[in-house]
């Protein structure tokens, strides 16, 4: 099993119709490869998440890469693990936008980055910090 964590920015900032779209999408098609993750999307940037079969993830992000609606995707994280960090989601949301950064706890000022992979490239544990952060917390737009 593998973990595998991407930022990307959109061609043009996502309404939350298509948000919510792309959601159902990502957790109908998680659900039938038995991938399991994290999407945050803030600003037309979006983080991943993306753990299970080595060989079903990569498939799966090789198909994101290849998405028209997003741009300069980078992987921050692709490495083994043990067990699942987002084992109960097909994928779990959470849109920065709606929130004040202020408000989220454990709120640091990284939090008013950009999700950007220079961000996190160098520190993946800061990613998955983020991440973690809206583990217990998952939202619909």
């Amino acid at each position: 099993m593998i973990r595998f964590v991407y930022t990307s920015s959109s061609v043009k900032p996502f309404s939350n119709d298509e948000l919510l779209l792309l959601l159902d999408r990502a957790r109908r098609n998680n659900s039938k490869l038995g991938i399991t993750g994290m999407l945050l999307y803030k600003d037309g940037e979006f983080m991943q998440a993306l753990e299970g079969d080595e060989a079903q993830v990569h498939s799966l992000s090789a198909q994101i890469a290849k998405d028209p609606r997003h741009k300069e995707i980078m992987t921050v994280l692709d490495s083994p693990c043990t067990e699942r960090e987002f084992p109960d989601w097909s994928m779990g949301f959470r849109n920065l936008n709606d929130m004040a950064p202020q408000e989220v706890p454990g709120y640091s000022t990284f939090l008013d980055s950009p999700l950007r992979a220079h961000t996190f490239v160098n520190n993946p544990a800061l990613c998955r910090k983020l991440l973690l952060l809206f583990k217990t917390k998952p939202v619909g737009v």
